[in-house]
């Protein structure tokens, strides 16, 4: 019976407690975690949850966790360790459950660390030891929002959910669907973890592909940074400047060292922002490079 919602009656109390007895068994309901608001005296019938909390103590309460057999919700995680698993708040007040290593990543590198998130449900098995499961593919595809055609270089917060040998499977904040691919990763990602990613495009298999990977311009120093911008101000996205430009010009122009200018147009060539006419003598921001 552990694990569900159960109603039983109330056989005795003391200044903090009702004890409630179901099928022979007595469960502590705190008084302070009533919600009803039916008056309980010896002799009502109450309905709560029950579980064995942290003390091994069977208890019920009417503050219902996020997570409940069939029913998902996004538990966080309070520990980890790695010969046992990880321990979730389901939103019980003294007893986190645990979700086993058999349902965590081979590599511990991927697993969830603290304060990261997970959408679980519970199971009981067969000595009634409450546990967490993960919500599986199926799950995310019925809680899954369609997304606009109009995403194209957006950033959203994401969360991930699963791995294959490819990447990371994550849902965002809207509730998308999306894919980030181990080339689009700036750092390994991890089982729960938040990030917040760029999209790419859309995969052939109805997701969003994103990229974790800062854009080109966001990778350049600030010089490269004021060139770009001077560029993006021009109606031609042109300026007359070069490597082989006056030092004196490009002082006046820029505020900025030849040198330093030489650096940062290698920057800007080198992330692909801009090409350069050394016959005409000029510099230009490549179309693609403003939508980045």
């Amino acid at each position: 019976m552990l694990g569900k919602i159960m109603t039983g009656k109330v056989t005795d109390e003391n200044k903090d407690t009702f004890f409630v007895q179901i099928s022979g068994i007595t469960f502590a309901l705190k008084k302070l975690e009533i919600t009803q608001e039916e008056a309980i005296q010896i002799g009502s019938e109450v309905r709560g949850f029950v579980y064995e909390n942290q003390k091994h103590q069977k208890m019920m309460t009417q503050f219902l966790p996020f997570a409940q057999i069939d029913q998902y919700g996004w538990g966080t995680v309070t520990e980890v360790r790695r010969g046992l698993g990880v321990f979730i708040d389901v939103g019980l007040s003294d007893k986190d459950m645990v979700l086993s290593l058999d349902d965590l990543p081979l590599d511990t590198n991927l697993w969830p660390q603290r304060d990261d998130r997970l959408l679980v449900a519970l199971s009981v098995d067969d000595k009634e030891r409450i546990w967490c499961k993960l919500a599986d593919e199926n799950i995310f595809t019925q809680l899954a929002a369609n997304f606009p055609n109009n995403l194209k270089n957006k950033n959203l917060n994401a969360r991930v959910y699963c791995f294959n040998e490819a990447g990371a499977f994550v849902l965002t904040d809207e509730y998308y669907l999306g894919f980030i691919h181990e080339s689009q990763m700036a750092a390994p990602l991890r089982l729960g973890e938040e990030v917040s990613a760029r999209v790419v495009g859309i995969s052939q298999y109805g997701r969003i592909n994103l990229s974790t990977k800062p854009r080109a311009f966001e990778e350049i120093d600030d010089d490269a940074q004021m060139i770009l911008m001077s560029l993006k101000r021009k109606a031609d996205h042109q300026l007359p400047f070069t490597d082989k430009s006056d030092a004196t010009a490009i002082k006046d122009y820029f505020g900025i060292s030849k040198s330093a200018f030489k650096r940062a147009l290698g920057h800007l060539l080198k992330a692909k922002l801009i090409v350069t006419d050394k016959v005409a003598g000029t510099i230009s921001l490549i179309e693609d490079s403003e939508n980045e």
